[in-house]
């Protein structure tokens, strides 16, 4: 285990559960001044294939929610292949596996965080680690709340032209729906067991907040989702974030990222009424 201190406002310990694939790596930031709030369990994006506890999305938004009292988890699940070279990483103690490996693995410390602790539990990600918060959430103990940033919860993406109208740069490209449904099948394999959350599942989500960017080819499949949500009878919460791009929690200097952790820190501590 090792432990770093970030300045008067939280310790960061690093640390790892036992999982039914190995040990789980685990990254915990615990508030020197809690504030009386649930424990944020937290999970990058990347594709599902990249992205580690360093990524800002993971790191620099666990310091500055847990600056503000919040305790939080976040989780180095495992990898899934390679777009196209599925090859790669395929041996050693992390070897890239597809679905339903990570989300089993997301559970796993979802039980061994109840299980330490009284104190309730939100689990919360961003690009395809929302999309593995939202498939844990049937398998897992039960939960305090969902937060899902710019997420994707669908194994093919839905169309939306009025949508893709509005994305910008290199992501009209790298994010076209093609090829994000490419990316889905490598992770998710030919049955797709456990990558997405099935829609007759829904009812079970506890109160959940829901943040995308307006310029997001992937806010196609947020607003299917919140609708689906919203029709499962689910305590919902949604912004769309004006004229944002994918990604905005990996930019800790901008705009949309303080305006994002400010909306997720005063959820995460709102009491349900």
């Amino acid at each position: 285990m090792r432990g770093a201190g970030i300045g008067a406002s939280a310790d960061v310990v690093d640390d790892h559960v036992v999982g039914p694939h190995g040990p789980v790596p685990i990254r915990r930031y615990r508030p020197q001044d809690p504030a009386a709030a649930p424990t944020l369990v937290w999970l990058h994006g990347g594709g599902f294939f990249r992205g580690d506890l360093d990524l800002p999305e993971s790191d620099a938004v666990a310091r500055v929610l847990s600056a503000r009292g919040i305790p939080v988890v976040c989780v180095d699940y495992r990898l899934g292949p390679l777009p196209g070279m599925p090859w790669i990483g395929r041996t050693g103690p992390r070897a890239r596996r597809r679905a339903p490996h990570a989300r089993d693995e997301v559970v796993a410390v979802l039980r061994s965080l109840a299980e330490e602790c009284p104190a309730s539990l939100v689990l919360g990600g961003a690009s395809a680690g929302a999309c593995l918060a939202a498939s844990a959430v049937a398998a897992g103990p039960p939960l305090a709340g969902t937060v899902l940033a710019y997420g994707f919860f669908h194994a093919r993406l839905p169309r939306d032209p009025a949508v893709q109208r509005l994305v910008r740069g290199h992501r009209r490209i790298t994010h076209a729906p093609l090829l994000l449904d490419a990316a889905n099948r490598t992770y998710a394999g030919p049955l797709g067991a456990g990558a997405f959350p099935p829609p007759e599942d829904l009812s079970t989500f506890p109160r959940t907040l829901v943040l995308d960017a307006e310029r997001d080819t992937m806010r196609a499949s947020g607003d299917r989702f919140a609708r689906q949500l919203g029709a499962a009878g689910v305590d919902l919460e949604r912004h769309v974030l004006r004229d944002s791009r994918h990604a905005f929690l990996n930019r800790p200097g901008s705009i949309d990222f303080a305006a994002a952790v400010d909306l997720i820190a005063s959820w995460v501590v709102r009491r349900p009424v």
